[in-house]
């Protein structure tokens, strides 16, 4: 599974996602292929919303070190 981020574009009469030449590629698509496309909502709206409810909070603290990573 391929992930990458694109605008939608307008494409004649209609609206299109442009998928990289790179990922066709990797994916052994060409013109035809059909394809499974996975849309996610990127409104934030709600979350600068519920972010902008935490103005005044205290800042977090750690209660315990983090392990250490390699």
């Amino acid at each position: 599974m391929q992930v990458f981020v694109s605008k939608v574009r307008p494409l004649g009469s209609s609206l299109g996602v442009i998928i990289p030449k790179e990922i066709l590629k990797e994916a052994n698509l060409s013109e035809g292929s059909e394809i499974r496309l996975n849309i996610v909502n990127t409104d934030y709206s709600a979350l600068d919303r519920l972010m902008g409810s935490m103005k005044g909070a205290k800042p977090f603290v750690r209660d315990r070190p983090l392990p250490h990573r390699r």
